[in-house]
């Protein structure tokens, strides 16, 4: 069977609903009946929350947890090739003969009823997780986590809430403190709840949700530390201290990450080996990744090739932290973005460490920013800016104008997910 099965089911799925984002739980709760409700045959689950470094945080406790011997299934969204990506089983990504058969029976079991592309396929997710033998599920929330679609497990193992920022606003709330509460809807009674580093408003709506649901927290800054030291990751808790190398996921941000991870490693009893693991293992792409090998690879030599998805004003701050500490060579960036997005936001903090702005548009994506918009952008928050009428001929233009230097792709996991596609 080709991939052409599952997309014809996926397209089918994407009619169910009228609205790509309908945040309620009563259509996934229906449907997960008329599974037999498979969300309560999961092996234990970690439920991880937050608005950056969920993916990064969620590939390192997998890492660490895969270091021991243990079977992870894994979800997370949205995918960058292939939407396979977006399902792990027993660590293994799922076939496209599995993948069409759960999306089929959750449509069968759907039948004509309302329910969005995002509910109906975390519903066949978790059918094809509850049927395979595993030690772990590891759950990514995809938007908010009150009313995500992944927010339907009684009782998990461990809930994670990584960085509390602004994105999603018209979805979850124009302050951090109102994201912060649907971030928070993920913490169960009983059930301990790591976080990551919070700006104070988030902190007190975290606490806040806390006290109320009687969920222990485990918090940065109070039960956890981490931070380097000597070229080393320094982790610190009541069950004493970690030396470990630094992690193999580049940039600043992923020490935080790295120290997230291993906290919810502490409280899920982890044995010592996972901790190793977690920070010298872990694989996640479009997250700072050096492209070396393929065809846009091979456009842009003797220029290195970086790609990043991240999107909002945070992971602005972030990508320029980590520009700035690898200093080496002149950074050229390319951007495509979408037009929910806090442009401004985003790249503001990128004009002192890019020499350049290539903005492109998103190809075939109906919420692209055209290129001509992103440069003008750009070109308000202090960085130089052109447009290009693709990746490619924008990697062809910057390797010709200035040999040798820095490429980042940058502004969206959806431009990321094209180039990977682009780079075979």
């Amino acid at each position: 069977m080709t991939d052409h099965g599952s997309d014809v089911i996926l397209e089918r799925m994407m009619t169910l609903h009228p609205k790509v984002i309908d945040l309620t739980l009563d259509r996934v709760h229906r449907l997960l009946a008329a599974l037999d409700h498979p969300e309560r045959r999961l092996p234990p689950v970690v439920h991880v929350a937050g608005t950056n470094g969920k993916g990064s945080t969620v590939a390192m406790i997998r890492a660490g947890l895969e270091t021991t011997g243990a079977r992870c299934h894994v979800y997370t969204s949205p995918h960058l090739a292939r939407f396979h990506e977006r399902i792990r089983l027993a660590g293994t990504l799922i076939t496209e003969d599995h993948l069409t058969e759960v999306l089929d029976r959750a449509m069968a079991a759907n039948g004509t009823d309302p329910i969005t592309y995002f509910e109906i396929t975390t519903c066949a997710a978790l059918l094809a997780m509850a049927e395979t033998p595993a030690d772990w599920t590891l759950l990514e929330v995809g938007l908010g986590g009150r009313l995500d679609a992944t927010n339907v497990v009684d009782r998990p193992g461990v809930t994670v809430i990584t960085p509390v920022d602004l994105d999603h606003q018209a979805f979850l709330g124009d302050t951090i403190a109102l994201i912060a509460g649907e971030k928070a809807g993920i913490m169960k009674r009983g059930v301990t709840c790591v976080t990551a580093p919070q700006h104070p408003e988030a902190t007190a709506v975290i606490e806040a949700r806390a006290a109320r649901t009687g969920a222990p927290l485990f918090s940065h800054g109070q039960h956890w530390n981490v931070g380097t030291e000597r070229g080393r990751l320094v982790y610190q808790d009541e069950n004493g201290l970690l030396d470990l190398p630094l992690p193999n996921l580049l940039g600043p941000h992923q020490i935080m990450n790295a120290g997230t991870a291993l906290a919810a490693l502490r409280v899920l009893g982890a044995p010592e080996a996972a901790f190793a693991g977690a920070v010298t293992r872990a694989e996640w792409p479009a997250r700072m990744q050096r492209l070396r090998d393929g065809a846009l690879a091979r456009l842009a030599a003797p220029c290195e090739l970086w790609l990043d998805g991240g999107h909002n004003p945070a992971a602005g701050t972030m990508i320029a932290q980590t520009l700035r500490e690898r200093g080496d060579r002149p950074v050229h960036l390319i951007c495509g973005m979408l037009n929910t997005k806090d442009i401004a936001g985003f790249m503001r903090h990128l004009a002192g460490v890019a020499t350049t702005l290539t903005a492109v548009s998103i190809p075939g994506e109906k919420n692209t920013i055209p290129a001509e918009e992103t440069a003008r952008i750009a070109t308000a928050c202090g960085l130089s800016a052109t447009t290009a009428p693709g990746v490619a001929p924008a990697i062809a233009a910057i390797r010709d104008r200035a040999p040798g230097s820095r490429i980042l792709i940058c502004g969206s996991l959806y431009l990321a997910g094209h180039v990977l596609r682009e780079n075979v």
